[in-house]
């Protein structure tokens, strides 16, 4: 995946310039990103603030940390279930 050229925070800020009236088209010269962009972000990140997007990634990297000791432990599991049968 490409990585934004803005950080989460940015982009928030960029987002609350739109809601005081700014048209897309001009927050779109001004930043330089496309409107489809913006309106990809907006779906993303509307609605949040700081705190928020900060707990959204603590979750995101708990989540992740989860997913990789649910794999470790089924692979662990299956390693154990094909050794019981062959005795």
């Amino acid at each position: 995946m490409k990585q934004s050229k803005f950080s989460e925070t940015q982009i928030v800020n960029i987002l609350k310039e739109a809601e005081t009236g700014i048209p897309v088209g001009e927050l779109g010269r001004k930043y330089g990103f496309s409107q489809s962009a913006f309106y990809k972000r907006k779906a993303k990140y509307s609605g949040m603030d700081t705190s928020a997007l900060k707990r959204l990634k603590e979750l995101e990297v708990e989540n992740r940390r989860l997913k990789h000791m649910y794999a470790n432990l089924s692979l662990e599991y299956q390693a154990l279930k094909d050794i019981v049968q062959k005795t």
